[in-house]
C-alpha cells in the first residue's frame, strides 16, 4: 500500500513556479509532521520545508521567501508552492511524513523538478 502519493513536478524555466502536492494515506495517521526534502545528483538529501500538525513551519534558509509549505488536513495533503525557481533547485523532491501511530518516517516515491536556465 502506497502511503504517500506525490504530484506536480516537471520542467520549468528559471524564475517560474511549480506546486507540488503530497496526499497521505489514512493508514499512517495520525501524522505529526509532513515535509519536503530534495536530492540533487551527487548530493545528499536535504530538507526543503516541513509543517507540523499545529501549522508551525520550518524552512531551509535557501528556500525562505521563495517556497511556501501548506497543509490541508481535510484532504490529508501537503503542498509546496515554489516560486522564483533557480537551476540549482533542480532535484528529485520527496514527500515525508512522520507517523505518530507507527513512530516512523514514510517517504513518497519522489517527483522530478527540473529548472532550465
Amino acid at each position: 500500500q502506497v502511503q504517500l502519493v506525490e504530484s506536480g513536478g516537471g520542467l520549468v524555466q528559471a524564475g517560474g513556479s511549480l506546486r507540488l502536492s503530497c496526499a497521505a494515506s489514512k493508514s499512517i495517521f495520525p501524522i505529526a509532521v509532513m515535509g519536503w526534502y530534495r536530492q540533487a545528483p551527487g548530493k545528499q538529501r536535504e530538507l526543503v520545508a516541513d509543517i507540523r500538525s499545529d501549522g508551525n513551519t520550518n524552512y531551509a534558509d535557501s528556500m525562505k521567501g521563495r517556497f511556501t509549505i501548506s497543509r490541508d488536513n481535510a484532504k490529508n495533503t501537503v503542498y509546496l508552492q515554489m516560486n522564483g525557481l533557480k537551476p540549482e533547485d533542480t532535484a528529485v523532491y520527496y514527500c515525508n511524513a512522520y507517523s505518530v501511530r507507527y513512530g516512523g518516517h514514510y517517504w513518497g516515491q519522489g517527483t522530478q523538478v527540473t529548472v532550465s536556465s
